[in-house]
């Protein structure tokens, strides 16, 4: 039995408590039941712990105090929806509570517990009982009760649970919106399975990757229908971010004011920013208050009647994403542009008739050359200005043959050819030109694009090509390539069930290195899960290559996202124009 707990314990509770959320985030969002103004409340929940998570995992720390602070700093940046507001501050006041610990027992963490509902609390205009403030507050105060009558950390934090449980069972009968959909309260279910993992972490019943696969059943009561619109006492949903004009600047006068023209508020702050969640009529009233204390640096305003008639009527929901499918529309309307006026790209050399026939063998003019297999434009001249000598169409869903690749070796004016087939079902083909040839064929077995290319930024024999021994470049470029690992997002073209992951047509799939991270409907929780995964790795260098149905700023928004994850990585994006494959990315 543990009675104290030091900063790598602490930072593990966390990682399971994110994983464990991520595992439940659709169980939370069927609970929700005021889906449109806010986003769903699981997903909103899981992005904003996971944003701690991230920042978790990129250091170590010295004291639980640190840690504490990584993680309120994290979620306060991260938060999402009023949910993940919320969830936010209950993590601050635990932060402020265990400032300069370097570790914790039942008493000092109970006590955090009860902070951070209080720090909640205050944030909030008007606290509604029924919601994750009451949950959190009779789960603090039983596990306090506890852990000052002698009971020792897991045991509070036992008791807590237990008094959060019936809390969140009750939810149902004592808020309205609840009883009459017949559930309990989602974020009050969330923050359960937080404290949940959190105490599986500290019994050591559960790491944070086997905390991933534990996922709680969904509730058995099915959602009433309900007309959100008879709800909404206001119509914005406003979100902003605002930099202090001083540390120390009094919000309190804000606060009063934004009280006055909305509800739903909630402002949660650090010595830095302060973001601001309300519920108005008059968003444009509330920019403005704000700028009296700071400058404004990130506003998000949506209409939620209109979202809820949109949501009742089976259509799809507008929301602030709709202003990038405006943009590029606003980009393709730009006028004084005409194709005539463009110039025309200088035409290759047309090949000769003996050069274009299939027994056509170029002298060698070289010791080395090289053949690659890729698709797409970009991706192809990239690979000709590394130095490729020919180029084999082909790739995902269009793998050429045998013949295809042994007609551009013998292309290749070049006694020694090395073929990169850049994909793991194009290896063997190309291993069969060997005995094909009187050319020497050396097969670098490519998986991926990326891999590819690193190779050939390793492939370097000299100027006299015979100082250097055909081992040192194939060591050379073998190391390079196991340095490289690929990301790609693609599209599931059927219904299936792949490595334990319900997939429908349609969806988005992230692979890395081959394996399938997960499906997604929206490209922003692609990124971000695909960064997590990537996390791992600790990359240098990461290339996003776009395909041909990405424009240039939907590749520039998935690289601000890589980039807020990777603040120290050398981000570049290159327009590959590979079919397939919406993004190959190189993480090194």
């Amino acid at each position: 039995m543990k009675d104290y707990i030091d900063a790598a314990a602490f930072k593990e509770m966390i990682l399971c408590a994110d994983a464990a959320l991520h595992s439940n985030i659709q169980a939370i969002n069927d609970l929700n039941v005021f889906p449109v103004p806010d986003g769903d409340t699981g997903t909103n929940m899981g992005l904003t712990i996971s944003n701690a998570a991230v920042e978790l995992r990129k250091q170590g720390f010295g004291s639980v105090s640190a840690a504490a602070d990584c993680v309120s700093n994290a979620m306060l940046r991260g938060a999402r929806g009023n949910s993940g507001v919320i969830l936010s501050l209950l993590f601050r006041g635990i932060s402020k509570r265990l400032k300069g610990l370097h570790t914790v027992g039942a008493i000092e963490f109970t006590g955090a517990m009860a902070d951070g509902v209080a720090a909640a609390y205050k944030a909030v205009m008007k606290p509604a009982e029924g919601t994750i403030l009451t949950v959190s507050r009779l789960a603090s105060q039983a596990a306090a009760k506890a852990a000052e009558d002698g009971a020792s950390l897991e045991d509070s934090l036992q008791e807590g649970i237990r008094a959060g449980e019936e809390a969140l069972a009750d939810t149902v009968n004592q808020n309205p919106v609840l009883k009459k959909a017949g559930v309990i309260d989602a974020g009050g279910k969330g923050y359960m399975i937080i404290l949940s993992a959190m105490l599986a972490s500290l019994l050591g019943e559960m790491t944070s990757a086997e905390m991933g696969k534990a996922v709680i059943p969904e509730p058995a009561a099915a959602k009433k229908d309900v007309k959100w619109r008879e709800y909404f006492t206001f119509t914005f949903d406003t979100v902003y971010v605002v930099r202090k004009a001083a540390p120390d600047v009094d919000l309190e006068p804000l606060r009063k004011y934004l009280g006055s023209i909305g509800d739903s508020l909630v402002i949660s702050d650090d010595d830095e920013i302060f973001k601001v969640h309300v519920h108005t009529d008059m968003p444009g009233n509330a920019l403005n208050e704000s700028q009296k204390y700071g400058t404004l640096e990130l506003a998000k305003i949506e209409n939620m009647r209109t979202q809820a008639e949109q949501e009742e009527a089976g259509k799809e929901v507008q929301n602030t994403e709709v202003l990038e499918q405006i943009e590029r529309e606003l980009e393709g309307m730009k006028s004084g542009e005409k194709p005539e006026d463009k110039a025309a790209p200088a035409e290759k050399a047309a090949p000769t008739p003996e050069e274009e026939s299939d027994d056509y063998v170029a002298e060698p003019e070289k010791e080395y050359g090289v053949v690659a297999v890729c698709a797409g434009e970009g991706v192809a001249g990239l690979f000709r200005e590394l130095g490729a000598d020919q180029i084999v169409t082909g790739g995902q869903t269009m793998n050429p043959s045998t013949a295809d690749i042994l007609r551009a070796v013998q292309h290749t004016p070049a006694r020694t050819v090395f073929v990169f087939p850049n994909n793991k079902n194009i290896i063997m083909a190309a291993e069969q030109c060997s005995g094909l040839t009187e050319k020497k064929i050396i097969v670098m077995p490519t998986r991926t694009i990326p891999q590819g290319i690193s190779a050939l930024l390793n492939f370097t024999p000299g100027e006299d090509e015979d100082d250097v021994p055909v081992e040192s470049l194939i060591g050379a470029m073998g190391e390079a390539m196991g340095n490289v690992h690929t990301a790609m997002v693609t599209y599931a073209a059927r219904d299936s069930d792949f490595d334990g992951h319900a997939i429908h047509a349609g969806e988005y799939l992230a692979l890395l290195d081959g394996s399938l991270i997960g499906s997604f409907t929206n490209t922003k929780t692609l990124f971000k899960e695909l960064s997590w995964a990537i996390d791992d790795f600790h990359p240098d260098n990461i290339t996003i290559y776009y395909g041909e149905d990405v424009t240039e700023s939907e590749a520039n928004a998935a690289a601000e996202t890589i980039i807020g994850n990777f603040p120290d990585a050398d981000v570049v994006v290159v327009n590959g124009g590979q079919p397939v494959y919406y993004y190959m990315i190189s993480a090194e």
